[in-house]
């Protein structure tokens, strides 16, 4: 009996004695957010410089021009700078009394820009003091002394004198220009800059002297005649017409 009752009290105390419980693999808030939805959240915005966009550009502030468009413009400007520097001299010797012998209409004798006649100096080289007028030939173009000077067309040299009477050091040739014959006049050149020979031919644009102060002159310039069929013309409008 006494056994018994010594199992009947072991058996109530281990009744008695609460066993913890496991604990549970489950996460306590089933919603918890993951590892991952954290550094989503926590992650910061990044711009790719791909996907940057630029304030738009207002295209009428500026002008995207090519070395070639530059240089065509700057021809075009000297041209027409050119061009009002004979409508002035003609008006100025239309109003002084004095003309060519050939009329303005009849100065071009070939395409303009053909090529064929050229400009004496370089653009933007000189200034003109004064054209054909009374007692005055010719167009003094004032340019620096030792500026290049070129044959305005192809021809033959009639003169190339060092002391030339009043026209100094000068070179005179002769062409056929359009079916006309024409003359040019070069004069007061530096001394000693003579490229080009009595006889020889000559092509247009091709190097002949250079500017100078001698002669009858009044300081560095060319003196530039030009004369069709014998008739002295105004050089600068023949020029224009011509040469473009």
């Amino acid at each position: 009996m006494r056994t018994v009752a010594i199992f009947a009290a072991v058996g109530a105390l281990v009744a008695a004695v609460a066993l913890p419980a496991y604990a549970s693999t489950k996460p306590a808030d089933a919603d918890a957010t993951t590892l991952q939805q954290l550094a989503v959240d926590d992650a910061q915005s990044l711009v790719v410089a791909s996907e940057a966009t630029a304030a738009p550009l207002d295209r009428g502030t500026y002008e995207a021009t090519t070395p070639e468009e530059i240089a065509k413009k700057k021809a075009e400007e000297a041209a027409a700078e050119r061009a009002a520097a004979a409508a002035k001299v003609a008006a100025a010797a239309k109003s002084s009394g004095t003309s060519s012998s050939v009329s303005s209409a009849d100065l071009q004798l070939v395409a303009a820009g053909s090529g064929q006649v050229r400009y004496p100096l370089p653009s933007g080289s000189y200034y003109v003091s004064r054209s054909l007028q009374s007692g005055h030939d010719g167009a003094d173009m004032v340019a620096n002394a030792g500026t290049p000077i070129f044959a305005a067309a192809g021809g033959v040299v009639r003169i190339s004198s060092e002391s030339y009477y009043g026209y100094g050091v000068a070179i005179i040739i002769d062409h056929v220009i359009g079916g006309q014959r024409v003359s040019t006049t070069y004069a007061h050149m530096t001394n000693g800059t003579r490229a080009v020979s009595a006889g020889q031919s000559v092509s247009a644009g091709q190097f002949i002297g250079k500017v100078g102060n001698t002669g009858n002159s009044y300081g560095a310039h060319l003196h530039f005649e030009v004369k069709v069929n014998g008739s002295l013309v105004e050089p600068l409008g023949w020029l224009s017409a011509n040469a473009g």
